[in-house]
């Protein structure tokens, strides 16, 4: 599992991507609640994969899998008008960077599978 995570930074760049992290899954929270409160939503698949996908990107839980659907799903909402949507396009961009940064220290991937320190022998 360690493969799918780059390194886990702290301090800076580790609130960096805790930033983006927030900057990828609260739009998505926003959209899913605006299509909850729209009449006829136009794919219900959207729906489920902004709601799965926000709650694992905002706190870090299956980072890599989490912003590859993010990606694909902005991507194609970006596209689905017909025109080039800028908005879902910076959407995609920023999932995607963050699929190829990582987590971060500050994520339940990095409690989850970051680096461990073993102790070995008796203090």
């Amino acid at each position: 599992m360690q493969r799918l995570f780059s390194t886990f930074p702290n301090s800076w760049p580790g609130a960096g991507l805790l930033l983006l992290r927030l900057a990828a899954g609260t739009p998505l929270l926003c959209y899913l609640l605006t299509l909850s409160r729209s009449s006829g939503a136009p794919h219900h698949w959207v729906e489920w994969v902004s709601m799965s996908v926000s709650l694992l990107l905002i706190p870090g839980g299956w980072t890599p899998i989490a912003a590859a659907s993010s990606a694909l799903a902005e991507g194609w909402l970006a596209i689905a008008a017909g025109t080039l949507d800028s908005v879902h396009l910076l959407r995609c961009v920023i999932a995607t960077s963050l699929l190829m940064l990582g987590p971060g220290a500050w994520s339940i991937d990095a409690r989850l599978y970051g680096r461990k320190r073993i102790q070995v022998g008796a203090r």
